[in-house]
């Protein structure tokens, strides 16, 4: 569960001594569905979306492994969801995959938080959207921008506030089941927007 939304500020991850993760050999199952050719040259390629079932937190976090090594530096990442659906937990998953410093928590409290490369990759930036209301100017005063072209920024509820960041993005949606509280399956919906992830369908294949 996310912890309940506080004041903003920004803070580093710590430097813990640590070693990588090991990935589980097990992953949820995924199908995929393109949404259409890139087309010729010039087009703008539809978005490409992919749809999984995952039925566990530790699945949820080695989907974030999966996906960690797909991401490069300046891709930016918005995760969608309610209180308590798994989206820090997709995170701490691209932060183990990324091989990044610090635990990777809800960053709540701070709005941003960096956790820099500990073997030379990008950077993860993990930001919570929740409480900004003034869209890219206030995420701007994060210093995103200067972020985004050497680092991998994940945000959380993101939506209707930092799509202008980059034209190329991965949407990440995931839905729980409504009723029992207590089923940890979700069903998590990836949406690659732009040429960039045109080829998501076959990288998760």
């Amino acid at each position: 569960m996310e912890a309940p939304h506080n004041s903003p500020a920004a803070e580093t991850a710590p430097n813990p001594a640590g070693t990588d993760p090991a990935a589980p050999d097990s992953a949820p199952a995924a199908s995929a569905e393109h949404g259409g050719p890139a087309g010729g040259a010039g087009a703008v390629p539809e978005a490409v979306t992919v749809t999984l079932t995952v039925t566990s937190p530790e699945q949820m976090q080695e989907l974030g492994r999966r996906l960690a090594r797909l991401l490069a530096p300046g891709d930016l990442v918005m995760l969608t969801g309610e209180l308590g659906a798994g989206k820090t937990t997709l995170t701490r998953g691209l932060g183990e995959g990324l091989g990044v410093r610090g635990a990777v928590t809800s960053p709540t409290f701070v709005i941003a938080r960096v956790h820099p490369s500990l073997s030379g990759g990008p950077a993860l930036v993990h930001v919570d959207a929740y409480r900004l209301g003034g869209g890219l100017d206030e995420m701007e005063d994060l210093d995103l921008d200067v972020s985004l072209p050497e680092s991998v920024v994940v945000v959380e509820w993101g939506d209707g506030k930092v799509e202008e960041l980059s034209d190329d993005r991965l949407r990440v949606l995931i839905d729980r089941a409504t009723g029992d509280t207590d089923d940890e399956r979700r069903e998590v919906t990836l949406v690659g927007v732009g040429a960039r992830w045109a080829g998501l369908r076959e990288a998760l294949g």
